[in-house]
């Protein structure tokens, strides 16, 4: 597929059953901006962004690549995301999709992007934990975070392709989409990648992030994950993940650089703990370090 211009607004895109011409998305933006619940406030404020003359966005940071900070994409380098995406998931023309993420965020933002450029007919919900409550509609294609995908089980066949990211995915989780989801996908991503460049399917046992195509991974001297985009950006993106790195197209998440504790001369991943604990402890906890005489630093559960 050839990547149109980012003002170029395809003709099947439909926003909750209506279609628009751009001058009439810009009124529904500032309307949403004027009149809409919050949601659609953060939604009308980005369609404004979108539509105006410049060739970016500012867009701000989870923190994945080092402190949040504000940054700039090319609107550009989001349309190339959003084929991508198309192509690799296989939706386009005339799919129906669900929004049901924050559009203050990149995840939320791209799903308005994909709708547009692939011609998708978007359905925009509130964000909510439970985003399926309230509705028996079938979609192609969603992404939620872990936690609403949980609290969507009962329902979950009715999205053909899920993508789940944001947060790390429980055993019980994972154990339940293999259960119940024959195409359901674990994505790695952040800001400055414009979301996903890999993913890990979901409806088989675990498996490694596999690079999207034309993207290619490595590691620095720290182990942390490198991501070469061409798509996103003409730079490597450096990231603060710890990764065993399979080949330069895939990998296996261990932990971010700042949390790992050394605990006698042992380098322990928290992350990695968590999920292989998450199984059998249901309260919320997460692992931590805490100052030992003889370890240095010994491996703690908090609660």
């Amino acid at each position: 597929m050839a990547i149109p211009h980012h003002t170029k607004i395809h003709n099947r895109f439909q926003l909750n059953g209506y279609s628009f011409t751009p001058d009439e998305l810009k009124m529904i933006g500032y309307d949403f901006i004027k009149e809409g619940d919050y949601y659609e406030r953060a939604l009308g404020e980005f369609i404004m962004d979108w539509m105006d003359n410049a060739d970016w966005i500012n867009v701000k940071t989870s923190g994945s690549t080092g402190a949040p900070k504000e940054i700039r994409l090319s609107k550009q380098s989001m349309v190339a995301s959003a084929i991508k995406t198309g192509d690799f998931f296989k939706i386009g023309i005339g799919d129906t999709a669900l929004h049901c993420l924050p559009t203050d965020f990149i995840a939320g933002k791209m799903m308005l992007v994909r709708a547009m450029i692939l011609g998708l007919s978007l359905d925009l919900k509130p964000p909510s934990l439970k985003p399926l409550k309230d509705s028996n509609r079938e979609y192609d294609f969603a992404a939620m975070i872990p936690l609403q995908t949980q609290n969507s089980m009962n329902k979950i066949r009715n999205i053909k392709t899920l993508i789940v990211g944001g947060a790390s995915i429980s055993t019980e989780l994972h154990s339940a989409l293999v259960a119940n989801h024959d195409h359901c996908f674990e994505t790695y991503g952040m800001t400055e990648t414009i979301t996903h460049i890999a993913v890990s399917k979901l409806s088989i046992p675990k498996q490694p992030f596999t690079a999207l195509p034309g993207v290619q991974v490595s590691v620095n001297a720290e182990g942390c994950l490198l991501i070469d985009a061409p798509h996103v950006t003409e730079d490597t993106i450096t990231t603060n993940d710890l990764v065993d790195l399979i080949d330069d197209k895939s990998f296996t998440f261990k932990g971010r650089k700042d949390n790992v504790i050394n605990s006698g001369g042992f380098k322990i991943f928290p992350e990695t703990v968590e999920t292989k604990l998450s199984s059998a402890i249901k309260n919320p906890f997460f692992m931590s370090g805490f100052p030992d005489d003889t370890l240095g630093y010994k491996l703690v559960r908090d609660n």
